[in-house]
């Protein structure tokens, strides 16, 4: 496990020799990045935010937002994957499961949420999934439609929402392992972008799990998650965001540098309005980032705007991406278009911050509330 102070220099390894040379072939194929995972995991990233007293790297929220970021630069697909796991480890850590937080930290552990449902779709907050009590008293039933839960058939668990079983309270949180008898992935995942990040349905028939799988106490499922998880999502998603942003300004900046205007002597770079695009798309990918500085912050010293901070920054990075990959396509104009560019790749990729739950529409909501001082959830 590397330290909080090398930890860096182990993710770069793994996206120079693993990641980035796989990114394409994720993209294209549509495939789970299992070797990029598999390299991440070995190298401690996976195991980054696991506490050290169980073997962890013991790292926080701005270190999982920095694996975020590089990994969003050139792997969306993996940044999605990563950030969900360390959502999911959120979850874990404040259930206190030792024995799975110990498979995390040695790297061979990969988790992920499975929170949004068909019936409810994007109110990840209003499971419809039922968790029933049985006759001996220590087993519990779930039965579920889950829709759009990333790493779907790859992950080895899932931090999963129902209703409560008996206590007061949208939401109960529970650890299901994958291969558990009933759990199936009930469709496959063709997406515009994140092609390979696996986000599918998931079908509970009947799964039984132990009652003491219970992360948290009952009916207490959504207080855990909006103070435990959600952080770790909404930075984490706005730091991929952050990082596909600054790869489009440095294939913007490269693409610039290597077209020329033949009949003219002179390549792009030369051109005033290219290079207004090019400086319009690096402001953006630094604010994108300075307001996640600002959240990870404000989170750090307990800021009483911490909150409207974090309900924001995914809002205002998942937007800001998608302006910039426009920017960027037109500024690339027909090179960037064809699909042997990183470009449309990062276009497509950065669609998907819009519609990820929280949407960036539940985000202006929650934003709007918070600012009038009413509660985030509910009919007012």
């Amino acid at each position: 496990m590397p330290s909080q102070g090398s930890y860096r220099d182990a993710l770069l390894r793994v996206i120079d020799e693993v990641v980035a040379p796989g990114a394409t072939g994720v993209d294209v194929l549509g495939e789970f990045p299992r070797a990029q995972v598999d390299a991440l995991g070995a190298a401690g990233i996976l195991g980054l935010t696991v506490p050290s007293a169980y073997g962890g790297g013991g790292a926080g929220l701005r270190e999982a937002a920095g694996v975020a970021r590089e990994l969003g630069s050139v792997c969306a697909s993996t940044a999605m994957v990563v950030t969900m796991h360390y959502s999911a480890v959120a979850a874990l850590v404040a259930g206190g499961d030792k024995d799975t937080l110990a498979a995390v930290a040695g790297g061979t552990h990969l988790s992920t949420l499975a929170f949004s449902e068909t019936g409810s779709r994007g109110h990840f907050w209003v499971p419809l999934s039922t968790a029933v009590l049985e006759d001996d008293g220590v087993t519990v039933r779930l039965d579920a439609s889950k829709s759009w839960s990333t790493s779907a058939g790859h992950a080895n668990s899932y931090v999963w929402s129902s209703r409560p079983l008996r206590a007061d309270g949208p939401m109960t949180l529970w650890y299901v392992p994958a291969g558990v008898s009933g759990l199936s992935v009930a469709g496959p995942f063709d997406g515009l972008g994140l092609r390979g990040n696996s986000s599918a349905p998931l079908k509970a028939d009947g799964v039984r799990i132990p009652l003491a799988g219970m992360i948290g106490e009952d009916g207490a499922g959504l207080d855990l998650a909006l103070a435990a998880v959600l952080p770790y999502f909404l930075i984490c998603s706005a730091a991929m965001s952050a990082g596909l942003m600054r790869r489009l300004a440095e294939e913007t900046a490269a693409h610039l540098k290597r077209t020329q205007y033949v009949h003219l002597g002179q390549s792009l770079a030369q051109q005033a309005q290219p290079r207004a695009q090019l400086a319009r798309l690096r402001v953006e990918a630094d604010q994108a980032w300075a307001l996640v500085n600002s959240a990870l912050e404000a989170v750090e010293a307990g800021s009483e705007d911490a909150q409207l901070l974090v309900l924001e920054v995914k809002a205002a990075a998942g937007e800001a991406a998608a302006e910039a990959a426009d920017l960027a396509l037109r500024a690339g104009g027909g090179s960037a278009f064809r699909k042997e560019s990183p470009v449309e790749r990062l276009f497509r990729d950065s669609r998907a911050a819009r519609v990820m739950s929280p949407t960036t529409e539940h985000l202006y909501d929650f934003i709007g509330r918070a600012l009038l001082g009413l509660p985030l959830l509910g009919d007012v």
